[in-house]
């Protein structure tokens, strides 16, 4: 298996520390509103990257956090007149209600900082005893002079970043580029007390106390957005080198941009959509199997026409799948055919297929068109014929495929239903004169033993004998 790693800019074979295991940390939402559609997609995306890791036979510990202490959420706590707990936690449980409805898995561990206090005090200590951290007036500041290698995951030299730096003339930090480990405590503001007196965590020194407390001091996989790589995962970098004086992590994956109506998603151009939002609108699985049809690292264009293409891909799957059902429930014959058993090794080819493609840097989009072309296949092959054991094997091994990435995992509308809707489509689309898709809808129901007869009554419809 390869990964594209970000520190090292190509694919590097993945060898992780402990054979057999993998250590991952993916950043969490920041929880004072419900998460928006460009955080679903590092959520999405590597749960089901954990997902193949795990089928192709790793133990994964996952851990993702909950940034539960910010200044956004004091922000929303005084504004609807209630604690910054009370805002936090309310917002978990909705993370957890769209995570779910997505087919997100639960992490191996779900880590929050109020929970974590105590690690994160005596990390900064420790940053302070070695030289790394100093202390003015009660605020906490790491040094990023003090770290030599600081700038090489984004690949920007510390002298260019204090030449683009904003420096605020009543600003206290020696350098522009020293970020905040710990905060003084404001008025209305939560706060914990400290060595340097009460305040809070800076945001950036969490994921490093986390994933050290949950993983070790050098971790396999660390995944997040694109929008993470600066400034704060090269702050994660920072600290935990300096503390621990070893690798971080050994490779770092990131998600490329989500675009709007190929816009860039801002609230101030009015196209900014939490998940909960679009899930109003559009199946969790649809928009699941939508993210999943592009590549992570790429950027992807978000809108409402690609999700109805998306859900008419999807629809093919499920129609397929709920076929399949339909024709063991009906076959004639048990055991296998002679003829079905070459078949059989063209169908179970498809698997390496799939693999081959998804070890090439977690390539989900090809994983997705291999299923397609296993979907083509058992069109033309899956027919009333065919004996219950081949018809079988070929269900086992359509959904082992889509449930590594999640996909094709609800139930849907029975069949006949399904086909109804299709035929329905299809009389819309004549009347649209677009006899193009009507004919398509006919020839994907020919290949499934559905035979369309069109009468004065209407359509009328029977399975081929």
């Amino acid at each position: 298996m390869k990964l594209y790693n970000t520190m090292t800019k190509q694919k590097d074979e993945f060898i992780p520390i402990e054979p057999g295991k993998v250590r991952m940390y993916v950043c969490g939402p920041t929880v004072y509103n419900f998460f928006h559609i460009g955080n679903a997609r590092p959520f999405l995306m590597f749960d089901a990257f954990r997902r193949y890791l795990e089928y192709r036979g790793y133990e994964v510990t996952y851990v993702q956090n909950f940034t539960d202490v910010d200044d956004k959420i004091i922000k929303k706590a005084n504004e609807d007149s209630v604690s910054s707990l009370d805002v936090s936690e309310l917002y978990i449980a909705e993370y957890f209600k769209d995570a779910d409805a997505l087919g997100i898995h639960r992490a191996t561990h779900h880590p929050k900082v109020t929970e974590t206090m105590d690690e994160i005090i005596s990390f900064i200590k420790d940053l302070e005893d070695k030289g790394f951290a100093y202390e003015i007036d009660g605020n906490v500041y790491f040094a990023v002079s003090s770290f030599k290698p600081y700038g090489k995951l984004s690949r920007q030299s510390l002298e260019d970043l204090e030449a683009g730096a904003r420096i605020d003339i009543s600003e206290e930090k020696r350098n522009p580029m020293d970020f905040a480990l710990w905060k003084k405590k404001k008025e209305g503001e939560p706060a914990w007390m400290s060595p340097w007196g009460e305040g809070r965590p800076g945001w950036h020194i969490e994921c490093s106390v986390m994933s050290t407390k949950y993983l070790g001091e050098t971790i396999d996989i660390h995944a997040g957005g694109q929008d993470l790589i600066f400034p704060h995962h090269e702050n994660e970098i920072a600290q935990s080198e300096a503390k621990t004086g070893k690798r971080y992590v050994n490779y770092w994956m990131h998600n490329g941009y989500i675009n709007i109506e190929n816009q860039k998603m801002s609230k101030s151009l009015n196209n900014f959509f939490t998940t909960r939002e679009i899930l109003e609108s559009f199946d969790p699985d649809v928009v699941r199997f939508f993210m999943l049809s592009a590549h992570y690292r790429n950027p992807i264009n978000f809108s409402r026409t690609l999700l109805e293409s998306a859900k008419n891909g999807l629809d093919r799957l499920y129609t397929l799948r709920n076929n399949l059902e339909y024709l063991i429930e009906n076959a004639s014959t048990v055991e296998l055919k002679t003829d079905e058993a070459e078949i059989l090794k063209v169908v179970t080819s498809y698997k390496d297929k799939f693999i081959e493609v998804m070890d090439d840097d977690f390539n989900s989009a090809d994983g997705i068109s291999v299923i397609f072309e296993l979907t083509r296949y058992l069109n033309t092959v899956a027919t009333p014929n065919a004996s219950k054991d081949f018809l079988v094997k070929s269900k086992a091994l359509f959904e082992e495929l889509t449930n590594v990435l999640g996909i094709v995992q609800k139930e849907r509308a029975s069949i006949d239903d399904q086909i109804e809707a299709l035929i329905e489509k299809r009389q819309n689309a004549r009347k649209n004169k677009d006899f193009a898709l009507a004919d398509q809808i006919r020839d994907e129901l020919k290949q499934q033993g559905i035979i369309l007869e069109d009468t004065p009554q209407g359509v009328k419809w029977h399975r081929e004998a």
